[in-house]
């Protein structure tokens, strides 16, 4: 490890426990904000109302039309009705799509955003914005996206499926995995990264036998949020190349991309990030933790290959042209051989190589 690194907390308070939802008026309030909207997908408009009605006349009501990988129209829909309702701030409730959503809102109109997470996604914790249009998904990252606040409330998270659950926390792991050996990585870093991959593969199994135990949930939702915040403090690598190249141009759902191609990258990667793979074998107790993860995904029920997610066989040759377009940095060179090789195991669901 190198003795020189640099470090940037990120500027966003953030309040964990159980009930803490409650709290909202009082952080709109706290931020001097007046009137907010409140974002969510239609799966989860009934809890967006009751957080809406929640707020009194501090809430214009609610937009539930987020959606998967931000469509470009949604977007300019939702930037439409926040600014004709007079709309100050933004309260995304649910996951990635929710926050992404008021993510393009932040980044057109600078407007604050609140984040109450319901799943493991992590967009909370990032600068990071995505937005799809003509079947490509364009990502960058800007500070004027990233929450003002986020309120982590275990209880949201006990109405999520033990498989989105699941998919939902490889997702949070994979943000963990990269920033392990990102190039503007720290110690401080590693070591969020390490806990929240060790609280999550610990939280993950105990969800799943027991998805209504709040312990269970606080353990998933904490790694989660260690996760996301080292996301958005380093830069992405190939495997998050690879998930949005997926997800933008073929529209594989999310998570559940993450979750199948996550072993593969970091088997990938991991000759070439010793310091990385040292990290997630004390983490995960396992002498090989691509292999360890692919089984534990396996073992609690997740997608096996992306081919039961939808891609086919003639696709790959797009998916590995456009995954080496432009390549995030990645500690092991990205070649157009190797990403087929990878994402060919992938589609086959393969066991993942030593």
């Amino acid at each position: 490890m190198s003795n020189s690194f640099f470090y940037s907390a990120l500027p966003m308070r953030v309040s964990f426990g159980a009930g803490y939802r409650s709290k909202l008026a009082d952080e709109v309030n706290s931020l001097g904000l007046k009137r907010v909207l409140v974002l969510a997908t239609e799966y989860q408009k009934d809890l967006a109302q009751e957080i809406s009605d929640s707020l009194g006349e501090l809430s214009v009501g609610v937009y539930a039309k987020a959606q998967m990988h931000v469509p470009i129209e949604t977007a300019r829909d939702a930037q439409r009705y926040a600014n004709e309702a007079g709309a100050d701030g933004c309260v995304a409730v649910g996951g990635g799509s929710t926050t992404g959503l008021g993510k393009a809102i932040a980044l057109e109109f600078g407007t604050p955003i609140i984040a109450l997470p319901t799943t493991y996604a992590g967009s909370e914790m990032t600068p990071v914005w995505g937005l799809t249009a003509d079947g490509v998904k364009k990502t960058g990252k800007d500070s004027r996206v990233l929450p003002t606040s986020v309120i982590y409330d275990p209880e949201l998270t006990l109405s999520l499926p033990v498989g989105m659950s699941i998919t939902s926390g490889f997702n949070a792991v994979a943000h963990a995995v990269e920033a392990l050996y990102a190039p503007d990585g720290s110690p401080i870093i590693s070591l969020m990264a390490e806990e929240g991959v060790r609280s999550l593969v610990g939280a993950l199994p105990r969800v799943a036998a027991d998805s209504d135990n709040i312990d269970h949930r606080s353990e998933a939702l904490y790694g989660a949020w260690l996760c996301g915040a080292t996301l958005g403090a380093t830069t992405m690598s190939l495997h998050h190349k690879l998930c949005h190249t997926l997800g933008g141009t073929f529209n594989l759902p999310h998570a559940e991309t993450h979750t199948v191609v996550l072993p593969y990258a970091l088997a990938y990667n991991a000759k070439s990030a010793p310091h990385a793979l040292a990290a997630l074998q004390r983490a995960t107790g396992a002498e090989d933790p691509a292999a360890y993860l692919r089984q534990l995904s396996l073992d609690l029920g997740a997608p096996a290959s992306l081919r039961e997610l939808g891609l086919r066989d003639e696709e790959i040759a797009t998916a590995v042209d456009l995954a080496t377009r432009n390549p995030y940095a990645n500690p092991r060179e990205v070649t157009a051989d190797g990403v087929r090789k990878l994402l060919t195991a992938a589609l086959n669901g393969d066991p993942v190589p030593a």
